[in-house]
């Protein structure tokens, strides 16, 4: 079973470093970061994310910048190269729904690789949930791997 690919976009990568007690969601995120880490999703995002996250640490959190953007850039995430095809769906969804250019972006990267685009903005999704690809925070969960499965024990190995 191939491995889903999901696409967070700035407000859940911004709840791997804020206080969880001031996010909501906050547990959920912490959990697609796990699922990420541990290899169950693959992440895949725009350039432009490290710009976005990096725009709202750097100018609400000065004293935190420097070591919050390092920590997310050590995650390794996987950039999507910007190419035509992206470019056109990017600009489609931002015309035809009136959203950011930055929000369509992340979209337009989970339509483009039959992903899964996770957003704490719940007003994008109800916006834009025709093109389908787009789920809330609130609402996902981990995939279920066979050592998560009833009955079944994780290895040690």
């Amino acid at each position: 079973m191939p491995i889903p690919l999901v696409v967070p976009d700035a407000s859940v990568l911004l709840k791997w470093v804020l206080s969880p007690d001031d996010e909501p969601d906050a547990d959920k995120a912490l959990l697609l970061r796990t699922a990420i880490v541990d290899d169950a999703v693959r992440a895949l995002l725009p350039a432009l994310w490290l710009y976005e996250v990096g725009n709202t640490i750097a100018r609400r959190f000065p004293t935190h910048a420097l070591d919050w953007l390092s920590a997310l850039m050590k995650f390794g995430l996987e950039e999507a190269p910007a190419s035509h095809p992206w470019l056109a769906k990017t600009v489609e969804l931002t015309r035809r729904f009136d959203v950011s250019f930055y929000d369509a972006a992340y979209h337009a990267v989970a339509l483009l690789h039959n992903g899964l685009f996770v957003t704490a903005d719940t007003r994008y999704v109800n916006q834009v949930s025709e093109p389908g690809s787009v789920m809330a925070l609130s609402e996902w969960q981990p995939p279920r791997t066979r050592a998560s499965r009833p009955g079944r024990q994780k290895s040690p190995l």
